[in-house]
């Protein structure tokens, strides 16, 4: 699934290519790529005709197009899911085989934009804003934590949040409620350079190491986002349908049995919550099991004999 360069690379270029143009019509050809929109198909392509997109804006692995116009305080959501592609093609173009919704731009641009998913996971979906929200966060996911490349990311209430949960370090990593747009692969690059092993408990992180863990990610996503993000196979493009380029840059991920680049061990991989984890055995020593705490000592209690006697 697309992580946050991925999705941070689709929303500069619909930034480019999309906001500020007016929609003429909407086609929905698969009814499964709206299935998040209570209304339907029909009514979703009736409410976005005539409409002015605005500046694209993401959170996480989230993006979506905010409305430029007087009417009510809607948006745009678009999950990509594991396949989805956002396309900006010229409007003779062939159809893609896996083409969802097409939308129709009223001006001379001669471009459309195109909704491909082949494993129909992903799709689009008009949803209310957050009252008072200045992104105009779709109520859709509110829930969603701001990403490690925000400006306004709270590193002191991440720390505080990763010591009082219960949970181990990749885990924490993943939960889009505490931290956004962190998906397995560049959670398993950031805790290589981090030297953290993915079954780390949280609880045991200072502030200083969960400060490096977070530099870490944002290092890996920025040096991702250089080069169009991470591209597996033909799934993840960008809206002209280029690749990314940073697979040729993992450190960790996909490496198994490969030589660590920092000490020549051969890296593992485990199964990890159906998916999988990918470490170096030598600079990521996993955690010591926790001994059993010895019971509390207690008087000791005189034979019966003893109690007898006395």
């Amino acid at each position: 699934m697309p992580e946050l360069p991925e999705v941070e690379v689709v929303r500069r270029g619909l930034e480019r290519w999309v906001s500020g143009r007016t929609v003429a019509d909407v086609q929905v050809l698969h009814p499964r790529a709206v299935r998040r929109h209570l209304g339907g198909a029909e009514d979703f392509a009736a409410r976005l005709r005539g409409r002015r997109t605005g500046t694209a804006r993401r959170r996480g692995k989230y993006l979506w197009l905010p409305f430029d116009d007087d009417t009510a305080a809607e948006s745009v959501l678009a999950h990509l899911g594991m396949s989805g592609q956002l396309l900006v093609q010229p409007a003779g173009a062939p159809d893609e085989k896996h083409l969802r919704i097409r939308v129709r731009f009223a001006d001379d641009a001669g471009t459309e934009l195109r909704f491909v998913d082949q494993r129909t996971f992903g799709g689009l979906s008009l949803h209310d804003t957050v009252p008072g929200d200045p992104e105009g966060l779709p109520d859709a996911i509110a829930h969603i934590a701001r990403d490690p490349l925000d400006p306004a990311f709270d590193e002191a209430a991440f720390h505080t949040a990763l010591r009082r949960r219960r949970t181990t370090i990749k885990r924490a990593l993943l939960d889009q409620s505490l931290i956004s747009g962190v998906g397995n692969i560049y959670a398993d690059e950031a805790l290589w350079r981090s030297r953290l092993h993915y079954d780390r408990p949280t609880a045991t992180l200072t502030r200083p190491r969960s400060a490096e863990l977070l530099g870490h990610v944002r290092e890996v996503m920025t040096a991702a986002l250089a080069v169009g993000g991470t591209s597996f196979d033909s799934l993840y493009v960008n809206v002209n349908g280029e690749s990314g380029y940073f697979e040729r840059s993992l450190d960790a991920y996909g490496r198994e049995n490969e030589p660590c680049r920092r000490c020549g061990t051969a890296l593992r991989r485990r199964p990890w919550m159906n998916r999988s984890s990918y470490f170096c055995p030598r600079c990521q020593r996993p955690p010591r099991p926790a001994t059993a705490t010895p019971p509390a000592s207690r008087p000791a209690v005189p034979p019966l004999s003893a109690r007898a006697a006395s």
